[in-house]
């Protein structure tokens, strides 16, 4: 006689910002709590200053928001834990529910021109949380940032399911919905003030000074290589103003140009990067921090540290809403073969500087 062994199955235990279920028709829908716990505004900050960002998610599905009826809104978001906690933060007092896409914890923004939060994504999630079992409408609010992914018509075609676009920010929901669905002009506005700017330059820094220390390397290797060997004396005396140069890059393009975003002249931010990081290499030089007695080290300063600038800078086109993907990918056209080209002549510079100073040439 066989016998059958039985597995158990250990569930994990609900979110903490989550209490009793509510039953519907398709079965029963997680309950959300409005307020943040500490432990949601310690991820808020992790999710500014890091890669954790990546990994900061809430799975996707249908969710309750007080005690919601057939008849309630149902409002649409990404599964990207902070944007999640916004819009349940705002929605405290309503009842309603909140439909969550996977996105791949990505904001709306970033994820509708990913195309992440998308018609196909939307369809797909409607149908598997049960949505036309769980209310008598057919009406859906996305955010006014996930338009550009969203193709209304084609939703409509293949659920049934109206879509209406709410307010940019997730503050106005409550003053949309009693306004009877009518946006202001102000709903559909989408600014980026200073202090929005200010703390996203983290997650622009972190990534460059992660790469730094290849760089510090490199230089030092460079500046250190003597035809009788590697030598620590000349790589700290001619290698630390360039160590200087390439913390003023990352400065210019993670941290100047999206806090003085609105001021620095030009619309693309490659120009924008280039113009502040060629203004910080200028100040550097004046101040000595360059090499200006050696043009092959001037001319390797001044082509490498604008253009680093500018790289750095044009990342920050994933985190703002100043420009459509369209622009990205233009500027991703036009700027990547400069980039190398500018790399590819500071290199022949400071090889033409390591042969005058081998005295070769």
């Amino acid at each position: 006689m066989q016998i059958q062994k039985l597995q158990f199955v250990k569930k994990s235990p609900p979110p903490s910002w989550t209490c009793w279920s509510v039953p519907t028709a398709a079965g029963p829908v997680h309950r959300i709590l409005p307020d943040w716990s500490r432990a949601d505004t310690w991820g808020m900050i992790k999710s500014r200053v890091s890669a954790f960002r990546m990994n900061y998610a809430v799975t996707p599905g249908l969710y309750a928001v007080g005690d919601p009826s057939a008849d309630s809104d149902v409002f649409v978001t990404a599964n990207y834990k902070l944007t999640f906690d916004i819009v349940r933060r705002e929605l405290k007092g309503m009842h309603a529910w909140v439909l969550v896409l996977d996105t791949r914890s990505i904001n709306v923004w970033c994820a509708a021109g990913k195309e992440t939060f998308g018609t196909e994504e939307l369809v797909k999630r409607i149908k598997a949380t049960g949505l036309d079992c769980v209310v008598n409408h057919r009406r859906l609010i996305l955010p006014q940032l996930g338009a550009v992914g969203v193709n209304a018509t084609e939703v409509r075609k293949l659920t049934g399911f109206r879509v209406s676009f709410g307010p940019v920010q997730a503050r106005d929901i409550q003053a949309y919905v009693q306004a009877g669905y009518r946006k202001t002009r102000e709903m559909s506005t989408i600014d980026f003030p200073l202090l929005d700017r200010l703390v996203l330059t983290p997650m622009e820094i972190n990534p460059a000074l992660k790469k730094y220390p290849w760089f510090a390397a490199s230089v030092l290797l460079l500046f250190g290589l003597q035809p009788s060997g590697l030598l620590f004396a000349p790589a700290w005396s001619g290698g630390w103003p360039f160590l200087i140069l390439g913390l003023l890059a990352v400065l210019a393009g993670a941290f100047l140009t999206p806090v003085l975003l609105p001021f620095i002249p030009f619309r693309s931010f490659a120009l924008k990067g280039l113009l502040t990081g060629a203004l910080m290499t200028g100040i550097a030089a004046r101040a000595g921090f360059v090499h200006t007695g050696n043009l092959f080290l001037l001319g390797a300063a001044g082509v490498f540290f604008p253009a680093a600038s500018s790289y750095i800078a044009l990342q920050f086109t994933g985190s703002t809403t100043f420009t459509g993907m369209s622009g990205v990918n233009r500027e991703l056209r036009i700027g990547l073969p400069l980039y190398i080209g500018a790399a590819a002549v500071s290199g022949i510079l400071l090889v033409l500087f390591k042969l005058q100073e081998w005295r070769v040439l």
